[in-house]
């Protein structure tokens, strides 16, 4: 029987700037409805489709038509197997990884939230025995160098979520350890390691748009991370927990899990970047919320890096050194209105950053400048080089969202038709 989906309806909504759980959201309804509806598998009730016509800006009648499925006749797969994330056969042609995610991403959720609880009653309530084998502590080594690695190969992956179903994978692993009778030794280490993979985690549903179950793996990642007493990871999975409500611009919820994150950062490791890192992000919500004094005081505690004389980053869930330092200023200074200062950090951030995501945080921050300096010309330049990135990483998740937020503010030059173009570009991401 062939597919109905309604492709038209999920491109309205992205070219609207809306995710589906950010539609959700406006609905007051599950991004799993959202979900259900392009796909075909239900219409919306006459109550939302009275909200929809609003959010989308279209008559009751191109409402309709976008309701209106389209058959997707399955072909004959080629030979071989392709990997469900690289992309799969339907007909003549190739899903991207997006619509393979979203269409797996109801059964993905179920299986995470899973995990989660069971997780979080086995770190909480640990099996401990006095007579545990010695050999545990040999499992729990394997453990920490296979995080290890998933950590690098998300940091070198262009699409983020390619590396999701081993990492789901391994948190089933060391959920299934962490029934196990052992020591209390080794549980704490397990507890930290679960923390770790719980960030992770939440980093590729972060980067992938979906930040409620994001919010999940950082709330749990730092309670595992506390049960070990892994103060540094702890103090990270806070920060990138209140790095979610910084990126909707709300700074004044944000900033008491930062000022918590400090704290717990204050009890670990002197010779790792923990705190300075925290102080960076600090250093942003105190610019979003336009106090420069306690920004330049955070950015000056963030700078404090430079002076560690060991390995500041010992493993993935901490990626801050002072190679970052002028992304940060940058970052400030722009929040803060302070366009040259801002300009000059950014493009010194720009000749030192490897990282894709990054550098497309850059790019997208200085075509956002010249915007503000009314420069069509450099908001043009950066704002197309990191359109090219979204392209090339085929993840349209974090630098996508800042994106969106280009796109609203090029609305007043649009008559020209350079900066319509780039608008509609974005729009299609």
């Amino acid at each position: 029987m062939a597919a109905r989906r309604r492709p038209r309806l999920a491109k309205r909504r992205r070219t609207q700037g809306f995710t589906q759980e950010s539609l959700a959201a406006e609905l007051g309804a599950d991004r799993s409805t959202i979900a259900r509806w392009e796909r075909g598998d239900c219409d919306p009730q006459p109550y939302y489709r009275a909200k929809l016509v609003h959010l989308l800006h279209v008559t009751p009648e191109e409402l309709d038509e976008l309701l209106t499925p389209e058959p997707l006749h399955v072909g004959t797969q080629v030979s071989g197997s392709p990997n469900l994330l690289e992309g799969r056969v339907i007909g003549h042609a190739v899903t991207k990884p997006d619509s393979v995610f979203d269409e797996l991403e109801d059964m993905n959720r179920r299986e995470l939230l899973r995990l989660l609880s069971l997780a979080g009653t086995l770190v909480a309530v640990p099996n401990l025995s006095a007579d545990a084998l010695t050999g545990d502590s040999e499992e729990v080594e394997q453990f920490e160098l296979l995080n290890s690695h998933l950590w690098q190969v998300f940091a070198l992956s262009p699409s983020k979520r390619t590396i999701y179903p081993v990492v789901r994978q391994q948190l089933d692993l060391l959920a299934g350890t962490l029934k196990q009778a052992h020591s209390q030794a080794v549980h704490s280490r397990l507890c930290v390691l679960t923390g770790d993979l719980l960030q992770l985690a939440g980093e590729i549903l972060f980067d992938a748009d979906k930040y409620t179950d994001a919010a999940h793996c950082y709330k749990l990642a730092a309670d595992a991370s506390k049960e070990g007493n892994g103060f540094d990871q702890w103090a990270c999975a806070l920060t990138r927990h209140a790095y979610l409500g910084m990126y909707e611009r709300r700074f004044d919820v944000a900033m008491p899990l930062l000022e918590g994150a400090a704290r717990v950062a204050q009890r670990g490791d002197s010779q790792l970047s923990t705190r300075h890192w925290v102080a960076a992000v600090q250093a942003e919500a105190h610019a979003g919320l336009g106090d420069f004094n306690a920004c330049q005081r955070a950015l000056e505690t963030a700078e404090q890096v430079q002076a560690l004389t060991e390995s500041v980053m010992p493993g993935g869930w901490l990626r801050f050194d002072g190679t970052r330092m002028a992304e940060e200023r940058g970052t400030c200074y722009a929040a803060l209105g302070r366009t040259g200062l801002a300009s000059s950090a950014l493009v010194e951030a720009l000749k030192i950053t490897t990282s894709l995501r990054r550098r497309g945080s850059i790019l997208t921050d200085l075509a956002m400048l010249g915007v503000q300096a009314k420069d069509l010309d450099q908001a043009l330049d950066y704002g197309n080089q990191a359109a090219d990135l979204v392209d090339q990483t085929r993840s349209s998740g974090y630098v996508g969202r800042k994106l969106q937020g280009l796109r609203a503010e090029l609305a007043p030059m649009l008559s020209d038709g350079r900066a319509s173009q780039l608008s509609d570009r974005i729009a299609q991401l």
